[in-house]
């Protein structure tokens, strides 16, 4: 059952949130999609996620922006309660990471995930690992899953690159 979220809040996440996040990733393990996070590991890092909260005021989907280098994070710990997804929450989690990467001087953005189509839905796409040498460096090579894990590498490029092309119209003008 989908219950309709009426008013929606994105925001960065607070110490009040803490133990609500780690409810939400928690009861969301079992699924295969994400790695379970210790709320001390949560309250630590607490300043890097955002959430989502319902009009009732419950946390509904977070997010984490993880440095991975200079120049990348990652989106981490993404989930939507189960009652409350296909409702764009999770984009709008994902939008809040990219305008706040970018704030912070990132180039890229990238996941590691088993649903790499909901990313290219949101403007990412498949890389090979090798792309990501920061990702595998800090967490891939001492995983138990590493090479195994069955994790597609998505990236979203967060600054365009100036257009050195002549426009076509231009060409046949």
């Amino acid at each position: 059952m989908t219950t309709a979220v009426a008013l929606l809040t994105v925001r960065p996440a607070t110490a009040a949130d803490v133990r609500a996040i780690h409810d939400l990733i928690s009861r969301h393990v079992h699924e295969g999609h994400l790695l379970p996070r210790r709320v001390d590991e949560i309250a630590l890092h607490m300043h890097r996620f955002v959430v989502a909260v319902d009009d009732d005021n419950r946390l509904v989907g977070c997010a984490a922006l993880a440095p991975l280098g200079r120049s990348v994070a990652e989106v981490r710990s993404l989930v939507v309660s189960a009652d409350a997804r296909s409702q764009g929450i999770g984009g709008r989690l994902v939008d809040q990471l990219i305008t706040r990467a970018r704030s912070d001087g990132f180039d890229r953005l990238c996941a590691f995930t088993h649903a790499p189509g909901y990313f290219v839905q949101l403007g990412f796409s498949i890389v090979p690992h090798e792309w990501i040498p920061d990702k595998i460096n800090k967490d891939c090579r001492s995983c138990a899953l590493f090479r195994e894990c069955g994790q597609y590498a998505v990236m979203f490029p967060l600054f365009q690159a100036p257009q050195s092309c002549v426009p076509l119209a231009s060409l046949h003008g």
